[in-house]
């Protein structure tokens, strides 16, 4: 009979193959916080994290990450075959499945998300590089592009979120303006 494992279950895998992996979720909060903070003045670093964190409960990032992970440490372990552990070990430019596997995942948060996302996978900023950038060490080649993808979903998020924390106060502001006026009038 098949079991069904649990989402507290996959999430707790998930985030544990990050950490491992040596990415924190402040590290994916500093990338968002590069990408957001020119729009916004009253940015922090905590709904930076608020929205990493909201972006790692998806099933779909999750499953990603896990998959993903997976295949970089069977190639890692050299137990993926030929050709496919050339190209992963190398991260071959033509590959794209790398790509593939993360963009998957931006396209429920909207296209902020797929150009930040398309951004970040050319720039390597942060975190992104550090992963982008091992030598000799341990394979990333699906990591960095996940990691991206997290950062540009978390981004739009918080992007459309400050959209409407701004249109909820001009609302708020025109409901008393408008209530002054009848009082004047």
């Amino acid at each position: 009979m098949n079991r069904r494992v649990h989402s507290k279950v996959v999430k707790a895998s998930a985030l544990e193959r990050l950490r491992d992996r040596g990415v924190t979720l402040e590290g994916i909060a500093e990338i968002v916080y590069q990408m957001q903070s020119p729009y916004s003045t009253n940015l922090t670093m905590e709904s930076c994290l608020d929205s990493v964190a909201a972006v790692l409960d998806k099933r779909e990032i999750q499953h990603a990450i896990l998959v993903g992970v997976e295949l970089d440490q069977l190639a890692e372990k050299n137990q993926l075959s030929e050709p496919l552990l050339s190209i992963v070990r190398e991260d071959e430019g033509l590959f794209g499945c790398d790509e593939t596997l993360a963009l998957g995942s931006v396209f429920g948060y909207g296209s902020i998300a797929v150009t930040t996302f398309g951004f970040l996978d050319k720039h390597k900023i942060g975190v992104i590089k550090k992963l982008d950038t091992r030598k000799d060490g341990p394979v990333h080649t699906f990591l960095d592009d996940l990691v991206a993808s997290i950062a540009a979903s978390a981004s739009s998020r918080l992007a459309h979120r400050i959209r409407d924390e701004e249109e909820a106060a001009e609302a708020g502001k025109e409901d008393i303006s408008d209530a002054s006026n009848q009082h004047a009038g």
